[in-house]
């Protein structure tokens, strides 16, 4: 068990902003306070139906889940900054839940105001069991900051009240969620009530999905609004049992949670068969659908997965939930296994899929994440309706401005495992954890100025000396790096799976220092990514880089990298602070002096043009204009 303390420049302002500025952003968006941001309701639907106010549901039908995923976000916030005032909110909340709640344990506002006759009818898309399942997280992580029961309480009367509908037993209903996320939330139920039922019914959704004939086949929703093949079982991963899917296919942020789910239930129970599983999806997301910056789900209409190597990127969808939901994957997938490559994917996909879809004051929000944006293009093409060129304040389908928020507010959670061995360190950033390893009581103190620098120090505080492992995980980005232990060179060190592992007797005071330098890289594409061949990107550390207007005026497609150009580290003047921007003499086409002809023969000389990058996550901060993260490259 750990208790992280995050402290450093990159990270601890981030964590403050949630607490200080964007958790009371969200409230008040919740409550339709924010002037010009789209309108939410969540709370004013939780007051119709608990009778106190009148009215109709208006938004989504998943709308509860923002109000569940802000009280998670906010009970996070808690544990590292407690407030009175916010407690008080929160309890007025929960209270307003409880008094929505049904006699009979049901909880959902769209179903009890706006179509109390269609209440489980609608499995592929009228999101019961998920918004039940935000519920329930945002009920664990409350109990958990405070120790208050009440929303416990509440979600475990309606989970019975799930039992008496739905389960393998006679008579029950033989059905699951088409949007997973109740799977994941159970298992966080049974390990804080330690009641066997929860863990029983999270695996008999896992078990029932995919079974044939579906019976989401039959539902008048079914196929959606477009009635088309992108919505069909493999959207819900649905079209077999889950054993039995060869790759990630369907609704992004649907496939993540599930594999979150199968992992987690493989550590309650060791079914290696779920493992084998995920082995194979995990190969699928990371070898060959997968975007550079951790983005997946390259679709916009289903937002999903197409197939390999399918990776556009002005009309990427890349939703900030997906990103979000592969770090969740990732890391229950290293509480089963320490395994570097996951730790690389959770770290990609944190510091640029997931960063990319919120500005850096906190208030505006990307649902989209494209690798390429013409504004232009995004006003005149209908394949690029569905991409933003600048953040917005809300959304009416706001499921990722709060799912950001519970993320951070809970990161902490995602820097150390610990197994029989020892300890883990998967993320770098400056921190101070309270680590039980064993039956010994640790604290490792971390300094570093990660991501902009890679030396990283770790002292090593036991309340008494004890041997155990420490094991550092080794970025797949870093080509070179060394290791000392209080000052001495670790000549060869072993690693395993992507860890350099130290094992000794540790005492007091033990200091570790790990230098992983951060030259800038350039990546090639797969050849089949075929949008990005004789294109490079640009790496520093785990950061991608992109171009904007901003820097480089118009037409980032003109521009031009030779192979063989120096690539420099540069401050970055109206970026946060301490951020490191990268500079080099490249070219790009004269576009003023083509003339008027639209094709012409021959070659048609460049002009020279020094080019500035600056990391993916933080683009759009300044002012709005085209982004590319993929460079033309020549000889």
């Amino acid at each position: 068990m750990e208790r992280v303390s995050i402290r450093d420049r990159f990270w601890r302002g981030r964590i403050d902003q949630m607490a200080r500025e964007v958790i009371p952003y969200q409230w008040n968006a919740l409550n339709d306070n924010i002037p010009g941001a789209e309108s939410s309701h969540a709370v004013e639907n939780f007051k119709i139906a608990a009778g106190l106010a009148n009215g109709k549901f208006y938004g989504e039908r998943f709308q509860d889940s923002d109000v569940a995923k802000w009280l998670e976000a906010a009970s996070y916030s808690l544990v590292s900054y407690p407030s009175p005032e916010l407690e008080k909110v929160m309890d007025g909340v929960i209270d307003l839940i409880g008094r929505a709640q049904q006699e009979d344990g049901y909880l959902n506002t769209f179903f009890t105001v706006a179509q109390p006759e269609n209440r489980w009818k609608d499995f592929s898309h009228g999101h019961e069991l998920y918004c039940a399942g935000h519920m329930i997280e945002a009920a664990v992580a409350y109990y958990q900051a405070t120790g208050k029961r009440k929303l416990l309480d509440i979600v475990c009367r309606y989970v019975d009240y799930i039992i008496s509908v739905m389960g393998p037993e006679e008579g029950k209903r033989k059905v699951y969620c088409g949007h997973e996320e109740i799977e994941l939330a159970l298992v966080k139920l049974y390990r804080a009530t330690g009641d066997e039922k929860h863990l029983r019914l999270s695996r008999y959704f896992i078990e029932e999905r995919g079974k044939q004939p579906s019976f989401l086949a039959e539902e008048e929703t079914f196929g959606w609004i477009f009635k088309d093949k992108w919505f069909g079982l493999d959207y819900h991963q649905a079209h077999a049992p889950v054993r039995e899917q060869p790759h990630a296919d369907g609704h992004a942020v649907r496939a993540m949670y599930l594999y979150a789910a199968m992992a987690d239930l493989a550590a309650e129970t060791g079914d290696s068969t779920l493992i084998d599983a995920l082995g194979k999806v995990w190969q699928s997301v990371a070898g060959r659908r997968m975007y550079i910056t951790g983005g997946i789900g390259s679709q916009g209409h289903a937002e999903r997965f197409t197939f390999d190597y399918d990776l556009p990127n002005d009309v990427a969808y890349a939703e900030t939930c997906a990103s979000i939901g592969l770090v969740f994957w990732m890391h229950r997938m290293l509480r089963l296994e320490p395994n570097g490559a996951y730790a690389d994917v959770m770290e990609r996909a944190l510091y640029n899929g997931v960063l990319s879809g919120i500005s850096l004051d906190g208030t505006r929000y990307f649902y989209v994440n494209p690798l390429e944006v013409h504004p232009e293009a995004v006003r005149e093409r209908a394949d690029h309706k569905h991409v933003k060129p600048e953040r917005v304040h809300w959304f009416g389908c706001a499921c990722c401005p709060p799912n950001i928020a519970r993320l951070l507010t809970s990161l902490g959670q995602y820097v150390y495992s610990t197994d029989v061995r020892g300890v883990y360190v998967h993320l770098y950033m400056e921190n101070e954890a309270a680590i039980t390893v064993g039956s010994h009581k640790v604290t490792i103190a971390q300094k570093t100025e990660y991501p902009w620098d890679g030396d990283v120090t770790l002292e090593v505080h036991p309340e008494r000396e004890c041997e155990f492992t420490v094991g550092l995980r080794i970025p797949g980005w870093c080509k070179a790096w060394m290791l000392m232990v209080n000052g001495t060179p670790v000549l060869e060190p072993d690693v395993a799976r992507g860890y350099a592992m130290i094992r000794r007797a540790w005492k007091e005071g033990d200091v570790i220092r790990l230098l992983l330098p951060m030259p800038v890289e350039r990546v090639k594409a797969h050849p089949l990514v075929r949008e990005n061949a004789g294109k490079t990107a640009l790496q520093r550390g785990p950061m991608v880089y992109c171009l904007e207007e901003t820097d480089n005026g118009p037409n980032l497609a003109g521009i031009s990298l030779s192979k063989s150009a120096d690539i420099r580290t540069a401050s970055w003047e109206d970026g946060p602070e301490g951020a490191v921007a990268l500079e080099a003499e490249a070219c790009r086409d004269d576009v003023a002096g083509w003339g008027q002809q639209l094709y012409r023969i021959g070659e048609f000389p460049a002009v020279p043009h020094r080019m500035r990058a600056v990391p993916y996550s933080m683009w759009g901060n300044r002012r709005p204009g085209e982004m590319a993260v993929w460079i033309r490259e020549r000889g």
